[in-house]
């Protein structure tokens, strides 16, 4: 029995549009009803969230009969990073404050097993597996593993075309809110100067054969980011949609 497929990083590969929304509730009650949603990927966040390996885990758990495709957001590159999350059972990993063409070639080897990468071989232990009933895990879970990395500020946009010449690098995820704030304006993406760079890296993305993705969490920036030709594109982040909704009914009612 083999890994299994990856139709996420199919559906990128096949130059596919993939909306997804972020997840940062860090619960498996939580990630459960975002499943339903009818999302293609969800972003289990593990840099902003208050998540952990075990909580990771639960909420990969609770996805596993979702359509949607899980992604886990690691807080950092640490290669000890990606095998936890690996081996508990995510197939896409997301990478903050990629800088450097190195910082992707090294993330890359952590998702791959030796002799090509670093990727320690605790299978049998590893959920990844479901626990040695995967019994070709080994010899097929590198090419079903997706890499994406975020580039969010001036180095790493400075490296952009580096980072894209790195095999093994499946998409290039744009943080506009610290990419804003490094360039000096204040976290506002909005900013006809900040806008300007992320259309030319979401291009420069898609033209080296990369999927470019990137997060909008307004109708305007959202629809300006398909407009620049965002691949995969995170709509919404649950933690807004449950705080707007809830101060917007109260108020509501309240007023009445």
């Amino acid at each position: 029995m083999a890994a299994p497929h990856n139709s996420f990083k199919q559906a990128l590969a096949d130059g596919e549009r993939q909306i997804g929304c972020w997840v940062g509730l860090a619960d498996g009650y939580a990630a459960e009803i975002m499943g339903t949603a009818g999302f293609d990927w969800l972003v289990i966040d593990g840099e902003h969230a208050p998540n952990d390996i075990r909580s990771l885990r639960d909420q990969l758990i609770a996805l596993q009969a979702s359509d949607s495709h899980p992604v886990i957001r690691l807080p950092v590159g640490e290669t000890w990073m990606v095998k936890q999350a690996l081996d508990v059972g995510a197939q896409t990993i997301l990478v903050p404050m990629v800088e450097s063409a190195e910082q992707a070639a090294e993330l890359v080897r952590a998702c791959t097993y030796p002799p090509h990468g670093t990727r320690g071989v605790g299978a049998a232990l590893a959920r990844a597996t479901q626990y040695s009933s995967v019994s070709d895990y080994i010899p097929t879970a590198d090419a079903q593993i997706c890499l994406l990395v975020q580039v969010e500020n001036r180095a790493g946009i400075a490296a952009l075309d580096d980072i894209l010449a790195i095999e093994g690098v499946d998409g290039v995820f744009i943080g506009p809110a610290d990419l804003a704030a490094d360039l000096g304006y204040g976290g506002n993406a909005g900013a006809p100067e900040v806008q300007a760079v992320i259309a030319d890296a979401l291009a420069r993305i898609k033209a080296a054969g990369k999927a470019p993705g990137i997060l909008g969490v307004t109708e305007q920036a959202t629809q300006g980011y398909l407009d620049m030709g965002a691949q995969f594109l995170a709509v919404g982040i649950d933690v807004l949609i449950l705080a707007q909704t809830a101060r917007a009914l109260a108020k509501h009612w309240k007023a009445k």
